[in-house]
Parts: structure tokens; C-alpha cells; sequence
């Protein structure tokens, strides 16, 4: 099952991949998370020690240069649009916890050749990752769809958009199904987060109607509390976790329909 997390900063989206990622991996799967957002980070949710120490790919210089024939940063010139990536897997994933972890880093904007190696090999590694790997992939994405284009998004299985109760989160919902959509991804649902009451969980239903709903994951300050002590997630709150099985079983269910 190949699954892409997406929603606006802040609203719980890392942390449904964190979980998410934990639960597939206590069933037995084999587990690939991808922490293709650059503003947030995977690799402390999950509790890995050090993540300062963490190179995102796309900051691996002589990786780049070595697999594009490019350097990075360089504009101009010549470079391998698909360069081989099927072992770095095997070779930069972090192991924790029955899970393995690969940081992308940022897709450069801007449209100048200086950025092209860089999001050759990101590109292609993604392309491998969800069409090439036989286990579970969770990838923990910016507010948009911008490591997907439209051969890996059909590979996707379901992209989930996390979102809050508020207009602002709502809009960036709407916006991300707009974007994926015209990259034909179509395997759309949503989760909602931080959810307090009814009425919050009835505005986030009829403010996207166009949307299902896997689940509502409940505000618990046992979360908040655990992020800011730099403590793993997965033990924190009951509440969240049991919310978080059921998203699970949602996603087996449809995965199997």
C-alpha cells in the first residue's frame, strides 16, 4: 500500500504519519516512511535519537553529482533525467522501531537549471519508491502534491489530506484535491484532527462534502505535551492511537474492497 499524507503546516498530518507508520509495522509490514516535508520532522515523531544528524537527500551533494553527473547548483550542462536510485533504500533509510525512514529534503522551485539535478534524483527516487517497492509506503508531504507527478500518482493508493477545524485549513484541503486531481490522482479522503467537539467534527463535514472521511482524531494535550518534550508520539495518548487504528483498518478495508 502506497499512502501520501498532505495538509496545511500544523495539523497533525506528521503525526498521522508517525502513527500510521507504527501500526503497519506492529501488524508485520514492511514499512517505508518518507518525510517529503521540509518544514517537518518525521524522524522525531517517531522517536529516532539524533535527527540532528540527518542529511536530507536532496542536500547530498556528492550523491547528486555522482548519480546525475551534475553538480548541484550548477546551471547549464548535461545531466541524467533518471538516474539510478534503486539502492539508496538500502543505503540511507534509517532503521527504527521495525520501521525505515528516508528524508527527501525540499523540490527547488524556480525553473533554473541550477535546481535540475537536485529534483532529478528526488523525482526519481519517489518514482521508485511508489512504483517499485513491494511494502507499505507512507509519505509525510508538504501542502500540496509537488513530489508526485502523473505516473507515481497512480501508484498512489490513497492520498489523505489532514485538516482541522478552520477556514484556512479547510481552503488548503480544497486546494490540495484541486492539485491532485490534475495529476489524476483520485484516491482522495480526508482525516480530521484536532477535533473537539460535534460541532467542529459537523463543520468539517459539510464544509467538504466532496470528501470521505476516514476519521476524526480527537485534540488531546497528551500530544502536545509529548512533542514539545521530544518524546516519542506512539504512547501518548490512547485516545489518538485507538482514532489512529481505525484509519488503519479504514485503509485495509478499502485497499481489499
Amino acid at each position: 500500500m502506497k499512502i501520501a499524507i498532505s495538509g496545511k503546516g500544523g495539523v497533525g498530518k506528521t503525526t498521522l504519519a508517525s502513527l500510521l507508520s507504527r501500526i503497519f509495522a506492529e501488524a508485520g509490514y514492511s514499512v517505508l516512511a518518507i518525510d517529503a516535508d521540509p518544514n517537518s520532522n518525521l524522524a522525531a515523531t517517531l522517536g529516532i535519537p539524533n535527527t540532528d544528524d540527518i542529511t536530507p537527500i536532496s542536500e547530498m551533494e556528492a550523491l547528486i553529482e555522482e548519480r546525475t553527473g551534475a553538480k548541484p547548483g550548477k546551471s547549464g550542462g548535461f545531466f541524467k533525467l533518471n538516474p539510478k536510485v534503486d539502492d539508496l533504500p538500502e543505503k540511507y533509510a534509517l532503521k527504527y522501531n521495525g520501521i525505515r525512514l528516508m528524508v527527501m529534503g525540499r523540490i527547488k522551485q524556480g525553473g533554473t537549471g541550477c535546481y535540475c539535478p537536485e529534483n532529478a534524483l528526488l523525482k526519481s527516487l519517489v518514482t521508485h519508491l511508489l512504483l517499485g517497492r513491494d511494502e507499505v509506503v507512507i509519505m509525510d508531504m508538504e501542502a500540496g502534491v509537488e513530489h508526485l507527478g502523473r505516473a507515481t500518482a497512480r501508484a498512489v493508493d490513497r492520498l489523505i489530506v489532514v485538516v482541522e477545524p478552520g477556514r484556512r485549513s479547510v481552503e488548503t484541503a480544497r486546494r490540495i484535491k484541486k492539485l491532485a486531481e490534475e495529476i489524476d490522482l483520485h484516491n482522495i479522503a480526508a482525516v480530521g484532527s484536532k477535533v473537539r467537539s460535534q460541532s467542529e467534527r459537523d463543520f468539517l463535514t459539510s464544509s467538504l462534502p466532496d470528501f470521505e472521511f476516514l476519521g476524526f482524531i480527537p485534540y488531546d494535550q497528551a500530544i502536545v505535551d509529548a512533542d514539545l518534550a521530544n518524546r516519542p508520539l506512539f504512547e501518548a495518548s490512547p485516545r489518538i492511537i485507538g482514532e489512529v487504528r481505525n484509519i488503519y483498518k479504514a485503509l485495509l478495508a478499502t485497499a481489499q474492497a
